[in-house]
């Protein structure tokens, strides 16, 4: 038998074509596909009580009139899509001088802006830009700055160790040694960059920050090279009646060292409650670079000085915008991002 010489088929022929709305077609499918009384599936449930060999004839014909009722419903439908949009297009109208739909626009992240301009004014100072790599070795991460096997830095507590000499940054100074191992002095260099500790969470500490370290190499450099260089950077970034001081302090890769704090920003070395009414804010490590770093990187410590700091991007962003939980800035909530 033909497919098309099937009555099922003539039958649904002649009601595909009285069809006239969506409805009506919806209808028609349910009337011969529907799964429980559609005509078709009332017709495959029949081929049970056909004998064996005429079951699979009869059951190839029925699949093929279903597949054919499927196709002209599906073609049916795509002339009804076809015809509502270009009724649509006849008589709905626009007007092209309306202006737009306003997309949301994005903005930097506070530690970046902050990065960016920190790394901007080192830059317009002479500065040179270099960057390394996030994994590190044990070799340049602590040995090459003077911090000797022991040392409670090297601490499983303190540091991650992918490896027995492989571990995740814990500070920039790694690109230091690089540096100084690939050219000759004079060097002026930053280093900004992502470095990482095994801190816990909260308000003030991440187990994943920011640093921004600076080098200066050459002959006759001294420590007022280093308190005058803070002092325009720090005028530079905060505002010209920022005051910087020096501590003594110690630290394994200069000598001598010093804690640098700058003269409180919010009650201008007044006393307040963020300075602890010192008038004072700690804000980084600094020193001369110690004459072992020199001797592994193969300078003439007797020839040539420099002076080095690292400050945390992260505490400078807390401080320029006033945010009391340094979670913020990781938690990606647009409510606070949207303020800068």
């Amino acid at each position: 038998m033909q497919r098309k010489a099937h009555p099922l088929w003539e039958a649904f022929s002649r009601h595909l074509e009285s069809v006239s709305s969506a409805d009506q077609l919806s209808d028609l499918r349910d009337e011969y596909l529907g799964r429980k009384r559609g005509l078709i599936s009332l017709e495959l449930k029949k081929l049970a009580v056909l004998s064996p060999e005429e079951r699979p004839v009869a059951g190839q014909q029925l699949n093929e009139l279903k597949q054919q009722v499927e196709q002209s419903l599906l073609k049916k439908q795509s002339q009804f899509k076809q015809q509502h949009r270009s009724e649509r297009l006849k008589t709905e109208g626009m007007d092209v001088t309306l202006p737009g739909y306003p997309f949301p626009r994005g903005g930097i992240h506070p530690l970046r802006r902050v990065w960016e301009e920190m790394e901007e004014i080192l830059v317009h100072m002479g500065f040179t830009v270099a960057s390394g790599p996030e994994v590190e070795t044990d070799y340049y991460n602590f040995e090459a700055l003077n911090i000797p096997k022991g040392h409670p830095a090297r601490d499983d507590q303190d540091t991650l160790y992918l490896s027995e000499n492989l571990l995740l940054r814990t500070h920039t100074s790694p690109v230091q040694i690089r540096t100084m191992e690939s050219q000759e002095p004079p060097i002026r260099i930053v280093v900004p960059g992502r470095v990482y500790r095994r801190d816990s969470v909260d308000a003030t500490h991440s187990p994943m920050f920011h640093q921004m370290e600076g080098l200066v190499v050459g002959e006759e450099i001294t420590l007022a090279d280093l308190k005058g260089t803070l002092e325009v950077f720090f005028r530079a970034l905060f505002s010209e009646d920022t005051l910087v001081r020096l501590r003594p302090s110690y630290f394994p890769f200069v000598e001598p060292g010093a804690e640098v704090d700058i003269s409180c920003i919010f009650c201008r070395a007044k006393g307040c409650r963020v300075c602890k009414k010192t008038g004072w804010i700690e804000i980084l490590g600094a020193g001369m670079v110690h004459p072992k770093v020199f001797e592994m990187v193969g300078y003439d410590p007797e020839r040539y000085t420099g002076f080095a700091w690292g400050m945390g991007i992260d505490r400078i962003a807390l401080l320029k915008y006033q945010v009391n939980d340094l979670r913020l800035f990781f938690e990606n909530d647009v409510r606070f991002l949207r303020q800068f």
